[in-house]
């Protein structure tokens, strides 16, 4: 095989990677529909937390702009994906700011503010105060920062799982789906010599491993079964 053979192939396989991704990761956006369809027909948001989908928001939006070519050339499966998460988790904060009392209305409100506020303040420095090479690393770390923060959601419930010897609140798809978006990810970011891609999806994907291992493990030492997803924490 020729060089340029070669990297032909490598290029196919991490857009194959890429796209991947992209689908396993609509399939976690999608996940808290059946929440929302709960509130909305309770015209409630009951104990559900909207905080979940202001950090996920904020998340889309940084990793949208570390995939911009503006920012990081020949990666824009990462700029698709968070484009689609950003715009579900806005959709998602609309309807729990139009079915929650008045407090939590202005708290939301004021949050998703405050995440267009740090997200417009990210462009405007990395597009006037770096220049492209410097501006890819800014960007970078912190999307990495940012990703990492999200694992927060796994560590918790994997916790609980290990707490309650149940599988109860940790859906057997959901973990599917979000370990093999992260290797897929994983995947992608080696193939693209991206450090910013790899190195948080690569903790995704163990994370992932980890959550699938106890559900199998606890399931089948207690004979449970996930039917109800507790949605709002991967949101």
């Amino acid at each position: 095989m020729s060089l340029s053979e070669l990297y032909s192939f490598v290029i196919g396989f991490s857009d194959a990677a890429g796209i991947a991704g992209n689908i396993f990761a609509f399939a976690l956006f999608l996940s808290p529909i059946a929440t929302f369809r709960r509130i909305i027909r309770s015209q409630s948001t009951e104990q559900f937390s909207g905080l979940p989908y202001i950090y996920a928001l904020l998340n889309c939006l940084i990793c949208l702009w570390y995939g911009m070519p503006l920012v990081s050339p020949e990666i824009i499966l990462v700029a698709t994906v968070n484009s689609i998460g950003a715009v579900f988790q806005f959709i998602y904060i609309i309807i729990f700011i139009m079915h929650t009392d008045k407090e939590k209305k202005l708290k939301m409100s004021g949050l998703l503010v405050g995440v267009f506020t740090i997200f417009a303040a990210i462009v405007v420095v990395s597009l006037y105060v770096f220049e492209p090479r410097d501006r890819q690393m800014f960007v970078g770390y912190i999307s990495v920062f940012s990703l990492i923060s999200m694992f927060a959601s796994p560590l918790c419930v994997i916790n609980l799982v290990y707490k309650t010897k149940s599988v109860e609140f940790m859906p057997f798809y959901l973990s599917l789906a979000t370990f093999l978006m992260s290797l897929s990810f994983f995947a992608y970011g080696m193939l693209k010599y991206d450090p910013f891609i790899y190195v948080p999806n690569g903790i995704g994907t163990i994370l992932g491993l980890i959550q699938l291992a106890l559900y199998f493990y606890y399931s089948n030492e207690y004979g449970q079964d996930s039917r109800e997803p507790l949605l709002a924490s991967y949101a």
